[in-house]
């Protein structure tokens, strides 16, 4: 992958990804979060005239303005516990990311966690994401892996990786 294709982050907060990736020369990022705070922390931390793109929005309202090569979400769509919330999130993805392009999501597996940070959560196998996103994704690669909390514990988590069918 090119070092200039266009990469967004769903809900990157203060996460270090786009630090990484400016790291390795991205010039197209984006990072969208619903937290201003997270938003302005990052961006203060990687430089006001870093090449991303900030958008303070609600992904359940949002809809993207142009196609991504890699869209990249690590722990907001498990949120999404309402099915058309989950609809609305599988059309702006598939419009969002360009043809060829990748979907890289990971959520709560099943035998994780029903809640997270006092909210109700969807948990996810491989292949409820890859039915969620059967309308234009073909799955690539899964995984569940262990995600080590602050506190000490460990969440199951599912990754996949899907392609945008072109």
């Amino acid at each position: 992958m090119s070092t200039d294709e266009p990469i967004i982050d769903i809900g990157g907060g203060a996460a270090r990804l786009v630090d990484h990736l400016l790291a390795e020369g991205h010039t197209d990022l984006t990072v969208l979060d619903v937290s201003r705070s997270a938003l302005c922390q990052v961006r203060a931390r990687v430089g006001h005239d870093a090449p991303v793109e900030w958008i303070h929005a609600d992904i359940t309202t949002w809809s993207p303005t142009r196609q991504y090569r890699v869209w990249h979400d690590r722990a907001v769509f498990h949120f999404l516990v309402d099915d058309a919330e989950v609809a609305h999130y599988c059309r702006i993805s598939a419009a969002g990311v360009a043809p060829g392009g990748h979907l890289v999501i990971a959520t709560f597996a099943p035998e994780g966690p029903t809640s997270c940070s006092g909210l109700p959560v969807r948990r996810w196998s491989a292949a409820s994401l890859s039915d969620a996103f059967s309308g234009g994704f073909e799955t690539v690669t899964s995984t569940t892996v262990g995600h080590h909390t602050p506190g000490g514990g460990v969440q199951p988590f599912t990754w996949v990786t899907m392609r945008r069918s072109a």
